[in-house]
């Protein structure tokens, strides 16, 4: 089954139905807005003070490796989403899959609503190669590969080190790793019953079912995206070194996937005060201090930002490309 066909297949009887959407700059505001309360709240809840003497001592070298680390990770997932588009026929050169997906990289800082990013790299691929149903397709695929990699990254990470958070996280995560695998593996099976499905399910596995008819091609781009979550993990660990925390890096490599699988919830701004909360849980349970782990988190937040900001460049350079001719 093609994309073209699955679209129809996920697609309503009667045309598309179009439901009533909240003003975007409410919702990006309201992201926002919830994100710095969140961080407020901690900083007022566990004193500003002690947060604030601990990034200034953070190690500049430590921080600018952090955001090499965090952009150079982008431009793995960019070869990543080439793989995946290929899958569908959908073609391009890296370097204009490369500016794409850091043009989405960057409208996700500023564009209000949830799938900014997303929707512009899907829009650029799609008018490059006039295949948009295709197009979006890959960055669902996009996303799907990177969640599975994420939960076997933690799943992994929490049957080497049993012992560093507390044994119901611990069993939570793993059971988790391994129903994702399990659905993993069951994909072709799960493609076939689709059309079975009430039409909410059809809709939403419509446009990923070429990739759920053959899972194990999209293998190397999960493994791209194990690399991806290791090296966040690596890129956390350097920036709590440029803070003399002693924290190994295995215990990054174990909560740093279960803290953005939080962060990466439509809840806030690039997940903005979930992370915080997330890493005083996690980092918490391992020994390490309030203080620490909000400032980790808040030095974080700072890194993917900069790193975001460096799309601009993409952005400005690289042109809409034009809407295909028709008869």
């Amino acid at each position: 089954m093609n994309v073209q066909q699955a679209t129809e297949l996920a697609a309503p009887a009667g045309g598309i139905e179009h439901p009533a959407r909240s003003s975007p700059y409410l919702t990006f505001a309201t992201r926002a807005g919830v994100g710095i309360a969140v961080v407020a709240f901690l900083l007022w809840r566990y004193n500003a003070r002690p947060v604030i003497d601990i990034l200034a001592r953070e190690n500049l070298a430590c921080f600018i490796a952090a955001t090499v680390i965090y952009v150079a990770g982008q431009a793995m997932s960019a070869w990543r989403w080439q793989l995946l588009a290929a899958l569908v026929g959908v073609r391009a050169r890296f370097r204009e899959v490369l500016a794409y997906y850091f043009i989405g990289m960057f409208t996700n800082l500023f564009v209000p609503g949830m799938l900014g990013g997303d929707a512009a790299r899907s829009v650029y691929l799609g008018r490059r190669t006039d295949r948009l149903g295709e197009a979006i397709a890959s960055v669902v695929a996009d996303r799907g590969t990177g969640l599975l990699a994420l939960f076997w990254v933690a799943a992994g990470m929490a049957m080497v080190i049993p012992d560093a958070l507390a044994p119901g996280v611990i069993r939570i995560t793993v059971g988790v790793g391994a129903i994702a695998l399990i659905l993993f593996l069951a994909a072709p099976l799960i493609a076939r019953i689709v059309p079975m499905l009430a039409r909410p399910l059809r809709r939403a596995l419509g446009t990923v079912l070429p990739y759920m008819h053959r899972p194990y091609a999209t293998i190397p781009a999960i493994l791209l995206s194990a690399i991806l979550q290791l090296s966040l993990g690596v890129g956390q660990w350097v920036l709590a070194r440029g803070l003399g925390l002693p924290q190994p890096l295995a215990l990054f490599l174990l909560c740093v996937p279960i803290a953005n699988l939080f962060a990466g919830l439509p809840v806030t701004l690039n997940g903005l005060g979930v992370r915080e909360s997330a890493f005083l849980v996690l980092f918490g349970m391992a020994g390490m201090t309030r203080d620490n782990a909000i400032a980790l988190g808040l030095l974080w937040f700072a890194a993917t930002t900069l790193g975001g900001l460096t799309g601009a460049i993409a952005f400005v350079l690289t042109r809409l490309p034009e809407r295909p001719a028709r008869a």
